[in-house]
């Protein structure tokens, strides 16, 4: 199937924007110079419930059981970060199911803007592994939940072994090494760079409200910032640099190296000695979700068992059904950075606390300044 074939795919939908990529990559074609056009829609808006997600979520393998119900895939609706979401929201975009991560869901309960899940409607809900609910400001009246969990990892950094030269132990300090300016990059919103700036500060996440941690975290970050080579959201493009040995190492998720690693190019996901960042994300339920019934198709198909083995196996992320993780050996789940037992995996890190809307807005305002060069 030729470059040409493959676009012609991806508009119906029978071939994701990842395995697209990965095509590209094995053939040394760089994505910045094939423009990937938007999937063609497969229903009119209102028929199916809208998916408001981070961009690469909106792929077929994560919906195989929503598609076996309802004949297609959910709409979906792409956003960068997690605040972004919610400020369009609060401007009236109505959805029926978001994405979030458990250090911005309390703010989100208390915008008004989400109905609990009632958790009798969710046929999965009995295998979800009760760590990743018992989160807090997770409660909801009557036993339901505001987020049902639906992936769980890392963010470290992915690396080129065969471009970086360590000395010592895997560190953050990769990061902010000069001997490798102008090949690091990073991923670009706050909600993962603030954080592991903090990490790098050595910032106790209890305290990282405190204008003493703003001004640290600060004066990492601006260190580190005529060292980057890019800042994106985007982790194909990250991927992409990495590959062509344009850059030598990038924050990333745990998806990347896996990714990575499937082609064939030389990279590692650090286990840094000061630790890694940790998190939860889930989905929440719009409360003026036009399309309930579907919205709840969309979180069964999410927790299903068949889109848990694609998580792990694919993206090397954590999935919150445990019977997805009885498909593999405890050896295979150790090399992806991965345990049966998620609690093991938020411990061994620096897990994210929830914040208030002013710490947000006062982190997102600063960190702009700082990528901008302020």
């Amino acid at each position: 199937m030729d470059i040409l074939d493959q676009l012609g795919a991806v508009r119906e939908g029978k071939l994701s924007r990842r395995k697209f990529t990965k095509g590209l990559l094995a053939a040394g074609v760089a994505m910045t110079t094939v423009p990937l056009p938007a999937r063609r829609a497969m229903a009119s808006e209102g028929e199916q419930a809208t998916y408001f997600t981070w961009g690469g979520y909106d792929i077929p393998e994560l919906f195989g059981p929503y598609q076996e119900q309802n004949g297609t895939l959910p709409n979906f609706a792409i956003f960068g970060g997690s605040e972004e979401a919610l400020t369009k929201m609060r401007g009236g975009f109505v959805v029926d199911v978001s994405h979030p991560c458990n250090q911005s869901m309390p703010r989100w309960v208390q915008t008004g803007l989400f109905q609990p899940i009632d958790t009798a409607r969710v046929a999965n809900w009995g295998d979800v592994i009760p760590e990743l609910v018992d989160l807090p400001g997770n409660g909801a009246e009557a036993g339901k939940v505001w987020m049902a969990p639906f992936d769980w990892g890392q963010t470290s950094i992915t690396y080129r072994t065969d471009l970086v030269e360590l000395e010592g132990e895997e560190s953050w300090d990769i990061l902010w090494d000069p001997r490798y300016a102008g090949r690091l990059g990073s991923l670009a919103s706050g909600g993962d760079a603030w954080w592991c700036g903090a990490i790098k500060a050595g910032i106790d996440f209890a305290n990282i409200d405190t204008p003493e941690a703003f001004d640290k975290i600060a004066a990492v970050m601006r260190e580190q910032r005529p060292l980057m080579r890019l800042y994106t959201d985007d982790t194909t493009t990250l991927e992409q640099a990495l590959s062509a040995g344009e850059m030598v190492a990038s924050m990333t998720w745990n998806s990347s190296a896996v990714l990575l690693q499937a082609e064939g190019i030389p990279v590692k996901f650090a286990r840094p000695k000061e630790g890694a960042l940790t998190w939860v994300c889930g989905v929440m339920i719009h409360k003026d979700a036009p399309n309930l019934d579907r919205a709840y198709d969309v979180i069964d198909s999410l927790l299903s068992v068949e889109t848990g083995h694609f998580m792990i196996n694919d993206w090397g992320y954590g999935h919150s059904n445990s019977k997805a993780f009885d498909q593999f050996e405890e050896e295979t789940l150790a090399g992806l950075g991965l345990s049966k037992n998620p609690v093991e995996i938020l411990n061994a890190g620096h897990f994210q606390q929830p914040q208030t809307q002013e710490w947000e807005t006062q982190m997102n305002e600063l960190f702009e300044q700082i990528k901008a060069g302020f």
